[in-house]
């Protein structure tokens, strides 16, 4: 089988760092070619599952821009230039939460849209988090920090209250690692 090949890219629009969008020539590998296949390219970003040493996760009580109502989150934030995803995971675990952990685990990279790009989530398990300093989160949207036992976290996976796919993804491969 052969792959796809991006033949030629076309910028469409510009959003500054957070959104671009490309129209791409590609060549599916079996004579066919389109002339316009939409691109999306987002910064990559981290999602950190962290738990403390009594097997609490530390999450966030949350709403975004793209979900209706309150979701249960964990950690994340983008991968700031020149850091590698593991830097951001630690870098965004201190500063979202004031936990720290010497405990990583890496749970894989993941292309966000196999189809339209949108950047790649990279996930991350920190298990003995504890918890180091108080912060102050330059995060707009509203959030509180919870501790949720497993049984409250898979509930909460069982019952939609994770609602955006890469946090539902983070979780469950976390909880298959502890």
């Amino acid at each position: 089988m052969k792959t796809w090949q991006t033949l030629e890219r076309k910028l469409v629009l510009d959003c500054g760092k957070f959104l671009q969008v490309e129209a791409h020539r590609v060549d599916f590998g079996n004579g066919t070619v389109i002339h316009d296949w939409p691109w999306v390219i987002t910064p990559d970003f981290v999602n950190v599952v962290a738990i403390t040493p009594e097997g609490l996760f530390v999450c966030f009580r949350q709403s975004k821009y793209a979900i209706e109502g309150i979701s249960i989150g964990p950690v994340g934030g983008y991968v700031e230039e020149g850091d590698t995803p593991q830097e951001s995971a630690v870098r965004e675990l201190r500063e979202e939460t004031g936990y720290v952990s010497d405990d990583w685990t890496f749970l894989g990279s993941f292309a966000v849209d196999s189809n339209r790009g949108a950047g790649n989530a990279h996930f991350f398990l920190a298990r003995h988090a504890v918890f180091k300093s108080h912060v102050a989160s330059d995060d707009l949207e509203p959030q509180e920090l919870v501790l949720l036992s497993r049984e409250e976290l898979e509930a909460a996976l069982d019952g939609g209250e994770v609602k955006p796919l890469p946090w539902v993804s983070a979780f469950a491969l976390a909880l298959r690692k502890c």
